[in-house]
């Protein structure tokens, strides 16, 4: 459980991280629906885990390669858009696979 403080950060880049995915979503993420649906700050605030949901489109892994080329855009993006913030973290970026993980235990389940 991190601080408070590492909490506000982490919904603050999450949510500005989405928005730019909405904007630039045919360069970055070559027409699929990316969604980032959790962020994890390290403590000292130099790192942010981005996990993306990928939906629709070519294959999860183009995407994510695709969105790994560019994240030193969308690092300045969201730098341009949180002004207060002295230092933005880098970005590292996973897919997240917590939806077909649920999937595939309601499929057991029902067998």
């Amino acid at each position: 459980m991190g601080s408070i403080r590492q909490n506000k950060i982490e919904k603050v880049i999450q949510e500005e991280v989405s928005k730019v995915f909405q904007q630039n979503a045919r360069e970055l993420c070559q027409g699929a629906m990316v969604t980032a649906t959790v962020v994890r700050v390290t403590p000292d605030l130099s790192l942010a885990r981005v996990y993306l949901s990928i939906f629709a489109g070519p294959p999860k892994e183009e995407v994510l390669q695709n969105i790994q080329i560019n994240k030193g855009r969308i690092r300045g993006d969201v730098g341009k858009r949180l002004k207060n913030m002295r230092h933005i973290p880098d970005l590292e970026f996973f897919i997240d696979d917590s939806l077909d993980y649920a999937e595939k235990i309601n499929e057991l389940l029902k067998k």
